[in-house]
């Protein structure tokens, strides 16, 4: 087992709040939010915690820590941005009408495990996508999924077996 494998192993089961309750936390903190990325990762103090990024229909991102285990959601922390960085984002999410959820359920519709991070992003084709990642408990590797976020088809796919 490789050292990116037995980190999955020891953080993944640790984590009791999934990524999409970890998002409603984080936008319900921030009001008329919506979800830009939630990745789970080891906190200081060595607990697990959803590090999410939300923003505003402006474009205006912050991010909110959530606790993996209570689901309690931290203060938010603004994020400095410049007015064309807000204005690409904004825009970037009036593109995407597919959800953080619907790519997740379309990419373990392809891989079942449990997802561990979700963020938008765009490929090399200029085209909004999320990147979805999927651990499968039986072997802890990391599926990444890029999904449309446009048409929920997926993209790419690949497998990280460090």
């Amino acid at each position: 087992m490789t050292e990116d494998q037995r980190s999955r192993k020891a953080l993944v089961p640790e984590a009791k709040i999934s990524y999409d309750q970890a998002l409603k936390a984080a936008t319900g903190a921030v009001s008329g939010s919506k979800g830009v990325s939630v990745e789970l990762k080891r906190g200081s103090g060595g607990k697990p915690e959803w590090v999410t990024e939300v923003a505003g229909e402006d474009g205006k991102a912050g991010t909110v820590r959530v606790d993996a285990v209570s689901g309690k959601a931290g203060a938010p922390e603004a994020k400095k941005n410049d007015d064309d960085d807000m204005r690409e984002l904004a825009d970037r999410l009036k593109r995407a009408t597919v959800t953080p959820q619907q790519a997740a359920a379309t990419a373990t519709g392809r891989k079942s495990g449990t997802v561990t991070a979700v963020e938008l992003d765009t490929n090399d084709q200029k085209k909004e996508i999320w990147s979805v990642d999927v651990v499968t408990k039986n072997d802890w590797n990391k599926t990444t999924f890029d999904v449309d976020a446009a048409s929920r088809k997926i993209l790419r796919e690949h497998v990280d077996r460090d």
